[in-house]
């Protein structure tokens, strides 16, 4: 391959990889989420017997099958690309990564796979426990997959456990491989994302019945439960941040100093940086808007804390700048859109008088994609901040690439998005119509004494209103 291909065919590589998986990655988002809030209303069901939990189960087990679907199909589209576009970097990692991806099927797809027929099909087939069993495994299993893909993920971005033999990555402690340094963290922020995008959909669609008038106890349960949900997991989400931030500080400085926007190093007092346009020729933050001294507080807990800057790595050592410091402001800035929309509907529904704020509702309509937005922003933020390494370090992404020319690349490319559009543009289509036609009544037959009280009915009846529907 002429050497002057080269830059075009890795370009549109990482355009095509950038885009596939920004497709693949909203759906397992909202099925890891998901999957556990069908485990919440399954349970509430069995526990309470209130057809209300029941009716809200089957409603979301139909998004939840779609979203499944697609992304099984995205997944497996996505992965072709390791062997097509990303050969080098196959051949240099396959005994390490090969494994873990092999676990994630092994450990946890068969499982959510197996038991998702019992979930789809089941019903009036075992009995509800067992049902309840099934819902819990394949919620299980999307988390045991997120374990392993986030391992084999994180330990590209903090690689421990290896021997480098020929070029290639040979594991010598599978323990230090799996659990690497930047891993627990990466799991818990990436799973509370999950849980985040989840309830952010969930509260959406409550509120769009809320407002139309339609499906309105269903749309009072989805807006009770969810909305004080997204105000603690979104705190709870800015110390998991933070501490996942540290992290990045310790084992990967030039993605903290691109992150925080920082071109010189600071031995203590660093500024903490809110705005600007980070200029990569000068060297330099345009317009920069920054409170002094509070950056070393925020990233290393003192004021005494250094702050390596981008000026002590060579440039060719350093990741694209502006887009990794504007996609974690954009995450950041959503996340606190998140909190306020968990924080004031809260308050609305302490005071019982959410359904009467029209506005308010069509805020949380609004924000639906918010935490899927801030999913991608958060993903582009660590892996644009990793170049120009595909393994932290060791792999420049310029070395992993597969050599085939940027026509085959850019081929394949065109027909990735016609096909993406076509098929998941129906999908989603498809996905939204289930939304707006909202929960449907309960049948008679799901009419069931309940076989315990009913905490959290009452203080959901109490807060909003609900005057109940047993």
């Amino acid at each position: 391959m002429p050497m002057t291909e080269l830059p075009d065919m890795l370009l549109l590589a990482r355009i095509q990889f950038a885009f596939t998986i920004s497709f693949h990655i909203l759906f397992p988002a909202f099925t890891i989420g998901l999957a556990s809030w069908l485990v919440v209303l399954e349970s509430l069901w069995l526990y309470t017997g209130r057809a209300l939990y029941r009716t809200l189960y089957d409603f979301w087990l139909k998004a939840f099958a779609v979203s499944f679907g697609m992304g099984v199909v995205s997944g497996v589209v996505m992965s072709y690309q390791f062997g097509t576009n990303w050969s080098e970097y196959s051949a240099a990692t396959g005994s390490v990564i090969g494994p873990l991806m092999g676990y994630e099927v092994l450990a946890a797809f068969f499982l959510e796979a197996s038991f998702l027929g019992i979930m789809l099909f089941g019903r009036g087939r075992v009995s509800d426990r067992m049902h309840l069993v099934a819902t819990i495994l394949v919620a299980f299993g999307t988390l045991v997959s997120a374990f392993w893909i986030l391992s084999a993920n994180s330990w590209m971005h903090t690689p421990a456990g290896y021997a480098l033999e020929d070029g290639r990555f040979i594991p010598v402690n599978w323990m230090e491989v799996i659990f690497n340094p930047s891993m627990p963290y990466r799991v818990v922020h990436m799973v509370l994302a999950c849980y985040l995008s989840t309830a952010m959909v969930v509260t959406a669609v409550g509120a769009y019945h809320a407002l139309r008038g339609t499906a309105p106890d269903a749309a009072r349960v989805m807006l009770g439960m969810g909305l004080p949900f997204i105000a603690v997991v979104t705190v709870l989400q800015v110390v998991a941040g933070h501490e996942h931030g540290v992290n990045v500080y310790e084992h990967q400085p030039t993605k903290l100093a691109a992150m925080e926007g920082h071109w010189e190093s600071y031995e203590r007092d660093a500024p903490l940086i809110l705005f600007g346009w980070p200029d990569a020729a000068a060297e330099d933050n345009r317009w920069e808007l920054a409170v002094p001294k509070l950056g070393s507080l925020v990233v290393t807990g003192s004021m005494d804390g250094a702050i390596r800057g981008l000026k002590s790595w060579p440039r060719d050592e350093r990741p694209p700048v502006a887009i990794v410091f504007w996609a974690f402001r954009l995450m950041v800035g959503l996340g606190l859109v998140m909190l306020a929309i968990g924080g004031i509907g809260s308050w609305l529904l302490w005071r019982g008088s959410l359904t009467r704020q029209r506005v308010f509702l069509k805020a949380c309509v609004a924000a639906a994609p918010a935490g899927f937005l801030a999913v991608l922003a958060g993903w582009v933020t660590a892996e644009v901040g990793r170049q120009p390494y595909v393994v932290q370090g060791l792999l420049r992404t310029a070395d992993a690439v597969s050599p085939v020319t940027a026509e085959a690349v850019s081929l394949s490319l065109l027909i990735y998005v016609f096909v993406y559009t076509l098929i998941f543009g129906a999908g989603l289509r498809y996905l939204f119509a289930i939304f707006r036609r909202g929960p449907g009544a309960p049948d008679g037959d799901l009419q069931r004494e309940p076989v315990g009280s009913s905490r959290m009915a009452a203080w959901l009846g109490a807060r909003t209103g609900e005057s109940g529907d047993r």
